[in-house]
């Protein structure tokens, strides 16, 4: 015999903000079979920024003689410190916090329990009980990846093998660690141990750090890597063997042939799969594409009657702003379905996504690249603004920042924009806002003040460095 909820929910991440004033009287089941909050609470976003911050100041203090300032002694790490300040001060209290509070509320009952689709909108959960609805979401998220190599295929935290899930609550910092991938987790690892004083060896099988960036942006970031911590490009691990004192020998397969490396600790950053599979979604008669990803429509809509998707396990971008962007869009659309609010369904808007990595410095960009451009044939312009050519960027003493703009020659209009350099999270948003709301290039350069000598001012001589027509 089934339980019947007029809506479940699978994951608390941003699923966990679909439980709205618009639904409130529905018979809502939330299915968690982890933490409440999510990847991005518990073991993403929020914690690794929280990680960054100390290594980016450890960095800043060894910069500093640039600007006339010595400092005498070598920056001190307290690890226990950082870790407890980011979990047992922050992260924990929130996630405890938000599992309390919904188990609170009248009309929500919360399982904590992995689950399975076994029919149309009928779920097995792993405590032995079948739920039922008359309206479910998936928000159920990814899962790092690991390696098919003997060793490397487990996450074994008390033999040093980690992902992201449980790295950054290690009981001590590793003397040495290798970082296997060259995206953005890998990258953002790498600088965070490497400026808190560990010896990191970064494997990356391609030639570049950061691949999918715009291709002078990868260039650049690789070259300021290589030179804070070992990077091994066009690599792979062919072995990994732990020895009786808990060390691990990777072997190496490269330009240079085959070589070993000794480490401590091992971090796999190769990726993050969707959770679809693992809830066998097609036994409901929702559809997945190739890369095990829930296909939606444009109101994030399944092929199943009655069920929405969002976030990781419905997308190929994998990034909290977009999941809660889509979870905005799931919310309206139930209200809508389930008669709570007048109106029509509204389609998500996946026209600008932007995305940043906070290594040192930082990268943000959205739109193609400037390759991407070309391969696609789409007529546009571009103007590389170098940061070290601004009032603020003399002051910072920046030589590497850059801000590439592409447009539209003709409309003016904003395609994409890819940057480097500090704060560059911050200081693309109103190249962002500009594209969203088809504001010309010239309009956002010319039609508002520009603080004077803010740093601001590199998107202000990016786009006026535009060659446009008319």
């Amino acid at each position: 015999m089934a339980t019947h909820h007029d809506l479940i929910i699978i994951g608390t991440g941003s699923g966990n903000s679909l439980v709205t004033p618009e639904l409130e009287g529905l018979d809502i089941a939330i299915v968690e079979e982890g933490t409440f909050g999510g990847t991005c609470l518990n073991v993403g976003c929020i914690p690794t920024k929280m990680l960054v911050l100390p290594a980016d100041r450890v960095i800043e203090s060894r910069e500093a003689e640039r600007l006339g300032v010595t400092i005498s002694r070598e920056a001190s790490v307290d690890w226990p410190a950082i870790r407890e300040r980011i979990f047992t001060d922050r992260i924990d209290q929130i996630a405890a916090g938000g599992e309390r509070y919904r188990r609170s509320q009248d009309g929500v009952t919360v399982y904590a329990a992995t689950a399975r689709f076994v029919g149309d909108r009928r779920l097995a959960l792993s405590t032995g009980e079948q739920i039922t609805a008359d309206r479910v979401v998936v928000a159920a998220g990814s899962r790092a990846d690991l390696l098919d190599l003997d060793g490397l295929d487990r996450v074994e935290p008390e033999h040093g093998v980690h992902t992201s899930d449980t790295v950054m609550r290690m009981d001590e910092l590793p003397r040495r660690m290798a970082i296997i991938g060259g995206g953005f987790v890998a990258c953002e690892f790498a600088h965070v141990f490497s400026a808190l004083g560990v010896e990191v060896t970064q494997i990356q099988r391609s030639a570049a750090l950061l691949r999918v960036e715009d291709a002078e942006i990868s260039r650049r970031y690789t070259e300021l890597a290589r030179g804070r911590h070992d990077v091994r490009l066009e690599t792979v691990v062919s072995s990994a063997t732990r020895s009786g004192a808990g060390t691990w020998t990777l072997g190496l397969k490269g330009l240079d042939g085959d070589t070993d490396v000794e480490v401590d600790a091992v971090l796999i950053a190769v990726g993050r799969t969707p959770n679809g599979p693992r809830l066998d979604v097609e036994a409901g008669g929702i559809e997945v594409d190739e890369r095990g990803v829930v296909v939606v429509d444009e109101h994030q809509h399944t092929s199943a009657d009655g069920v929405w998707a969002l976030g990781d396990v419905a997308n190929s971008w994998q990034l909290k702003h977009v999941a809660n962007h889509e979870a905005r869009i799931v919310a309206h659309n139930i209200a809508v379905d389930a008669g709570r609010v007048d109106g029509e369904p509204i389609e998500a808007d996946h026209r600008f996504v932007p995305h940043a990595v906070f290594g040192h410095p930082q990268i943000a960009a959205f739109g193609p690249t400037r390759a991407e451009l070309d391969e696609a044939g789409t007529p546009y312009v571009s103007k590389t603004q170098a940061f070290g050519d601004t009032a603020y960027g003399w002051a910072l003493e920046d030589t590497t920042g850059i801000l590439v703009v592409c447009a539209d020659p003709t409309t003016g209009l904003i395609l994409s924009a890819h940057c480097l350099g500090p704060n560059a999270s911050t200081l693309i948003q109103p190249l962002i806002q500009a594209a969203s709301f088809g504001q010309a290039a010239r309009e956002v350069a010319r039609g508002q003040y520009w603080i004077h000598p803010a740093l601001a001012e590199v998107v202000e001589n990016a786009l006026l460095g535009l060659d446009l027509e008319g």
